[in-house]
């Protein structure tokens, strides 16, 4: 009997497009369905297997579509439903899948589900909670972006719970109509031809419903500061993270499954363990992602995490090194580390997420406080600028006026430093950034054990084997700024999309600064 085909999702490479900045087709300074589709054969050039499109519904922008207020539309800066319904038309005609990002565990304020939960017929449909008798708020549950998350409504004389910005309530999932009606925006969608989700803080649908206080982090075991500080200093347990979230992933999962061929994943921002991030696709997501290496800098972290994931070899991850929240890839290791991080996303075992900018090694712009977009730079600057760093318009050709991201003053200002890397400058450069990117998008396909093997780490910084059947291969990588030498499981036959110097006797490899290195187990 033939065994079942794997499921496309499975080893596939994901595009992440944040649809604001990515191309604008119509001049107005904001990216669009008509410019991205103008860009569909540059994506299909990359060996990508799908599309992740940003939050695309209306949405006030208070953070940027992460507040949905309609979810049955679309944005009008991006185009109509007719529009969208061309854009993933003609990205299936290339091969490509369409993922759409959902924000499904709080809305907009201006949602109409929330003013019904004000003064209408769905009172209960959100979090809300009375003041105590000298009108403080009803716990110490603090909101990511900073200070308390509860605002106070006069209309009820109580108070609405808000993980994040106060104008995003968060919707009660253990509302049985209020879950329905969200579950439900999944199905209009997948009737509408969309291929999956990806599950915006998947960790946070439900809620202690006794209010009961977050916990302390005691003073040594807090990290460092990301985003509000204040937040960091309690676990957040009762506000989201139940262990009964778990089981409502797979509720998402088999309602997802009800139509062919579709895939669901999930972010994962806190107690990604307790919250569901490393079950397996049989009883959670299809797969899932968290910020442990959104947030690495060194090795030690990507180690420390692949040790992680190694204990769960039932779960399927997502990997990502880079996103529109967090600084770029480039930056954090350092512009000369762009190539051999490439490498290492590219190889690594799981569904692989690209974000746009990333094929060509981007650093982070660094803007005036004056032309940020950003709540949470505009809270914490200087300290912390925010997210718009990693958010600029993506540069196309570095002659054009804004970069060619389109004839209108763009929302954001484009890179400076980004000319040199535009897509125009390196497409005709073999050794370029965006070259080796499509080599190992080629390779990662051409390999079993690199597209959907298991993963074993080797003693050492950061090397492994990745094997599927007969191929094994063995990869290694040096993110340091000095030569290093590993001891490989056997004799290698080296493959040609490694970077940078090595050299390998008997069984010994010496890597230089900043590479990786590949290599085909013999005898084995």
């Amino acid at each position: 009997m033939t065994a079942a085909p794997s499921p496309w999702w499975r080893g596939a490479a994901v595009y992440q497009v944040y649809v604001r900045s990515f191309r604008d087709g119509n001049g107005d300074g904001q990216g669009d369905f008509a410019g991205l589709i103008s860009k569909l054969d540059y994506i299909a050039s990359l060996g990508v297997d799908a599309i992740w499109l940003s939050p695309i519904h209306p949405s006030p922008n208070r953070d940027w579509g992460y507040d949905v207020a309609d979810y049955d539309g679309v944005h009008p800066d991006y185009g109509t439903l007719q529009d969208f319904a061309a854009l993933a038309e003609a990205a299936h005609a290339r091969g490509l899948k369409i993922i759409l990002d959902e924000v499904l565990a709080h809305t907009s304020d201006e949602h109409a589900w929330f003013a019904a939960s004000r003064d209408g017929d769905k009172q209960d449909w959100y979090v809300w909670a009375d003041p105590r008798d000298d009108g403080t708020v009803p716990n110490n549950w603090l909101s990511v972006f900073g200070g308390p998350a509860w605002s106070y409504q006069p209309a009820r004389r109580q108070y609405y719970h808000h993980k994040f910005l106060r104008q995003q309530p968060k919707l009660n999932w253990m509302q049985p109509q209020a879950r329905e009606a969200a579950l439900s925006v999944l199905d209009t969608w997948l009737g509408r031809g969309v291929d999956g989700f990806r599950l915006d803080v998947a960790n946070a649908f439900l809620h202690d419903t006794a209010l009961r206080d977050n916990p302390a982090i005691p003073a040594a075991g807090r990290g460092p500061q990301e985003w509000s500080a204040a937040a960091n200093m309690q676990r957040h347990l009762n506000d989201s993270n139940l262990e009964e979230n778990r089981a409502l992933l797979d509720v998402v999962r088999r309602r997802v499954e009800a139509f062919d061929d579709r895939f669901v994943f999930g972010e994962f921002s806190e107690e990604f363990e307790r919250s569901g991030c490393y079950l397996d696709s049989a009883t959670g997501l299809h797969a899932g992602y968290n910020f442990a290496l959104l947030y690495a800098t060194d090795a030690a972290a990507i180690r420390d995490h692949l040790q992680t994931l190694a204990r769960f070899p039932d779960h399927w991850p997502c990997i990502a090194f880079s996103n529109h929240d967090v600084t770029r890839t480039a930056s954090r290791f350092g512009e000369a580390s762009a190539r051999v991080m490439l490498a290492l996303l590219a190889t690594l075992r799981g569904t692989i997420l690209l974000y746009q900018g990333e094929e060509l090694g981007l650093p982070e712009v660094t803007l005036r406080r004056d032309q940020l977009k950003d709540p949470v730079g505009d809270l914490y600057y200087p300290l912390f600028k925010g997210r718009d760093g990693c958010r600029t318009p993506m540069p196309w050709d570095a002659q054009a006026p804004n970069l060619g991201f389109g004839s209108g003053t763009p929302w954001l200002p484009p890179g400076e430093a980004h000319a040199a890397l535009a897509v125009s400058q390196q497409e005709s450069d073999p050794a370029s950034a965006l070259a080796y990117t499509r080599a190992l998008m080629g390779a990662r396909k051409a390999h079993p054990a690199l597209h959907h093997g298991e993963l074993t780490l080797l003693e050492g910084p950061l090397a492994f084997v990745r094997d599927s059947g007969a191929e094994r291969i063995v990869c290694v990588f040096n993110l340091g700024e000095h030569a290093i030498t590993q001891a490989l499981p056997g004799p290698v036959q080296p493959l040609a999309f490694g970077t940078g110097e090595s050299g390998v006797v008997g069984t010994t490899l010496t890597l230089g600064p900043r590479s990786a290195f590949f290599g085909l187990l013999q005898g084995l």
